[in-house]
């Protein structure tokens, strides 16, 4: 005997992963150089060079035994320490290294929020429609329920009026992801000012905070001098997920933390609850060796001008050719309108007929669109200009 709720999300099909492991396979079958791998968020740049310099620092003069063991259940003081620093230097806001806990990624600071704040089954917890589909089983797996609400389709900011209608006096919390997977939208100031002002009114109206999380995996990764707002400074009821994944370049390390801001509401109680739901899920102890180097720094930023070049030469190239592109802000992803509204059918054909690989946005619950991450290299997107040609001449 399994449990069922885990052997359903275990034999889920995953689209982007399904696509990934085709691309690799049909590499092998007719070369590397014939396949257009638009699949995967897989950053495509190195680690900045003070980033890679602290590692190698940290392995030539720190004791072997600190290195490769563990670390404190949340992080390392001198880790929380740092970062605390640089958020409180880059936001203005004060944030104390005790509000910190560090977690293996961005998805163990999800699930731990997640399944601290689901106080029973009725527990509801908003996705802006499209989102990671991930959010789905972070949700369900921890006995609450995901409430999925479509984005406005024009710009993809939040639609507050349709936001509003699907909070209830069981909304745990909003989850906002910005900049965006898979839009590559950046929410507005004034978006994000009116959806506080929403949730302090919602929060009133049922006698309980209805928490805003913010996911930011992407926070660095941003063009042409937009803002992206630090959103505890605009809502205080926000818990911070955030992952150096994208923007250190760094997936594998497996590191991120969750904020708990001191002007949280019941911030001790949320912070306890937080530390405890890490440590029933494992997600405790997060690797040594990066956390170390984070020490060293806490204030290193990514050199955006290689994706910035391939978002510009996508962009341009793919409305040239006709197709009706959102204009990305941040991360590495194009969210683009498919001819007849079939996202799926579009992926196939591209898939079979191009090896040309790109994902439908049904997997981000939003029909009709396909999402390519441009963290590939800047030859292979040139070289795959004409499959997207071909593809667009036969919906004329």
């Amino acid at each position: 005997m399994v449990n069922p709720t885990y052997e359903k999300l275990g034999s889920a099909p995953s689209m982007i992963r399904e696509l990934f492991a085709y691309g690799l396979r049909r590499s092998a079958e007719v070369g590397p150089e014939n396949v257009f791998d638009y699949s995967l968020g897989n950053p495509s740049i190195p680690a900045p060079q003070p980033v890679q310099q602290a590692l190698l620092d940290v392995l030539h003069d720190t004791d072997p035994i600190q290195v490769h063991g563990y670390s404190m259940a949340g992080g390392f003081d001198g880790t929380r320490r740092a970062v605390a620093e640089d958020l409180t230097h880059r936001f203005g806001m004060t944030i104390r290294p005790e509000e910190l806990f560090f977690t293996c990624g961005a998805a163990a600071a999800l699930i731990s929020v997640i399944r601290a704040l689901t106080v029973s089954p009725d527990s509801e917890f908003v996705a802006i429609a499209p989102y990671f589909p991930e959010y789905l089983p972070f949700v369900e797996s921890n006995g609450g329920k995901l409430v999925s609400v479509p984005a406005d389709l024009d710009t993809f900011q939040i639609s507050l009026d349709i936001l509003e209608a699907h909070l209830t006096s069981h909304t745990q919390a909003v989850l906002v992801n910005s900049p965006n997977n898979p839009t590559g939208v950046v929410y507005s100031r004034q978006t994000l000012e009116g959806l506080a002002e929403l949730l302090r009114r919602k929060s009133t109206q049922f006698g309980h905070p209805i928490y805003l999380i913010a996911d930011e995996p992407y926070r660095e990764l941003v063009y042409d001098g937009v803002e992206v707002p630090f959103l505890p400074t605009i809502y205080p009821n926000t818990l911070v997920c955030y992952s150096y994944s994208k923007s250190l370049s760094l997936p594998g390390e497996r590191i991120g933390y969750v904020c708990v801001p001191s002007c949280v509401e019941g911030q001790a109680d949320v912070l306890h609850a937080v530390a405890g739901a890490a440590r029933s899920s494992g997600h405790v102890c997060p690797p040594t060796l990066v956390q170390l180097a984070l020490q060293r720094c806490a204030d290193a930023r990514p050199d955006l001008a290689a994706y910035d070049a391939n978002r510009r030469l996508l962009y341009r190239e793919l409305t040239q050719m006709g197709y009706e592109c959102i204009p990305p802000q941040g991360a590495f992803y194009l969210f683009v309108r498919v001819p007849d509204g079939d996202d799926v059918a579009f992926s196939q054909r591209a898939k079979l007929e191009h090896d040309l690989l790109v994902v439908p946005s049904t997997a981000f619950h939003c029909p009709g669109f396909l999402r390519l991450s441009y963290c590939v290299s800047h030859d292979m997107i040139l070289r795959s200009l004409p499959a997207f040609r071909a593809i667009r001449e036969k919906y004329q």
